[in-house]
């Protein structure tokens, strides 16, 4: 016969019959509590646990509103024309050389003024006689600027031909000497200032007759009637 083992029965029971606890019982380990039955946190305590959190992590990136999305395709972003000049302008004041030091100025004005006198000096030894050229002052340069655009508007014609305007010459001198009267304004003598507005009114009148007589010639060959005789030609 095979042998017969013995099993030992423990009665693991924790309570007896009558619902006493029996004395040769295990202990109870306690289970864990439920969620439903933790206590909740002060939250003094869990603020200073984020904050020390947050101070852990450093400073986070604030989204912004007009911030463009990753996901986003880029769009081209247009140059406002402010911008432009201000990059035009720029890129000119990169481009001009730098200007002289002041002795390069004064070395060159020196040599200048050196070669003036030699250049005076022969002239009068193969004229003998002859005056110095008198000194260029600011009454001289308007003068020459108004004799220059008197002639280009034909002014220096001789009687009897037809006066050659140069229109777009005389324009541009004509513009030479308002600059100038820009520019010198409030740094002049009364009679420099009288001299140089007097100047432009004239040229101004003049420049008006002349683009209306050959505003008429014009019209004339348009409508087929001869040309005035002695009227101003444009040579430019």
């Amino acid at each position: 016969m095979a042998d017969i083992k013995e099993f030992i029965v423990n009665d693991r029971r924790k309570f007896t019959a009558e619902g006493e606890v029996r004395p040769d019982a295990p202990p109870s380990v306690p289970k864990p509590p439920r969620p439903e039955t933790l206590q909740p946190h002060d939250d003094t305590e869990s603020s200073a646990r984020l904050i020390d959190r947050s101070e852990q992590r450093g400073p986070q990136p604030v989204p912004s509103q007009h911030a463009p999305s990753q996901h986003a395709p880029s769009q081209p972003v247009e140059a406002s024309p402010a911008s432009e000049a201000s990059h035009a302008s720029d890129q000119s004041d990169e481009q001009l050389p730098p200007p002289p030091t002041t002795e390069q100025t004064q070395q060159a004005k020196h040599a200048f003024d050196a070669t003036v006198d030699r250049l005076d000096t022969a002239i009068r030894a193969t004229n003998p006689g002859m005056d110095h050229p008198p000194a260029l002052t600011f009454e001289r340069v308007i003068q020459s600027l108004y004799m220059q655009a008197m002639m280009q508007l034909g002014g220096a014609a001789a009687p009897g031909q037809q006066p050659q305007v140069d229109i777009l010459g005389a324009r541009q001198t004509i513009d030479m000497l308002a600059i100038l009267s820009a520019k010198t304004r409030g740094n002049l003598s009364k009679d420099e200032s009288t001299l140089l507005d007097t100047a432009l009114f004239e040229l101004h009148m003049g420049f008006l007759e002349v683009t209306q007589a050959l505003a008429r010639q014009a019209a004339g060959r348009q409508t087929g009637a001869p040309p005035p005789t002695g009227g101003p030609s444009i040579v430019r």
